[in-house]
């Protein structure tokens, strides 16, 4: 009886465990597109919609496959350009693909600005593309640090 009861303690405290670091994996459940819509009305953006996942692979290179769901708005307009991409990847294999896709399009937003804006180049610069747990954004605006922070408020 004495070796059931040392089983089952056992037992609980390893699920006890497991269950506490499911919980730390840093990332929880949200919509990206309440997420966007609500960085919009907080920093007054006014930008086109991306609203087809066909658009991802169009516009950045994304494998629609890669997708579980996105949401994305750009102003391409060469003199003010701002583009807000937030992804949630199928798992972490997708993610690194996606943080990629999104990497070479920033790179080429630098090298654009470089050239042709300089004087925004602090700006860009300033930006990044990020990637936390199956999340990653890129985010080019000229408050790019504090949407991503607000991005942050939501998936943490």
């Amino acid at each position: 009886m004495k070796k059931v009861i040392s089983l089952a303690t056992v037992f609980v405290l390893c699920l006890t465990a497991l269950t506490a670091f499911a919980g730390c994996s840093g990332s929880k459940e949200v919509d990206l597109k309440t997420v966007l819509s609500d960085i919009n009305s907080q920093y007054s953006l006014s930008l086109k919609e991306l609203s087809d996942v066909n658009d991802l692979k169009k516009y950045y290179s994304i494998d629609t496959e890669d997708v579980k769901q996105f949401a994305a708005e750009i102003n391409s307009d060469s003199n003010s350009r701002v583009e807000i991409v937030l992804v949630e990847a199928v798992d972490a294999d997708a993610a690194t693909r996606v943080n990629e896709a999104l990497s070479k399009t920033y790179t080429s937003i630098v090298t654009q600005y470089s050239g042709y804006n300089a004087e925004k180049l602090p700006m860009v610069e300033a930006c990044k593309v990020t990637q936390d747990g199956n999340y990653v954004t890129m985010i080019v605006a000229d408050q790019g640090p504090e949407i991503l922070e607000t991005f942050y408020g939501y998936i943490k």
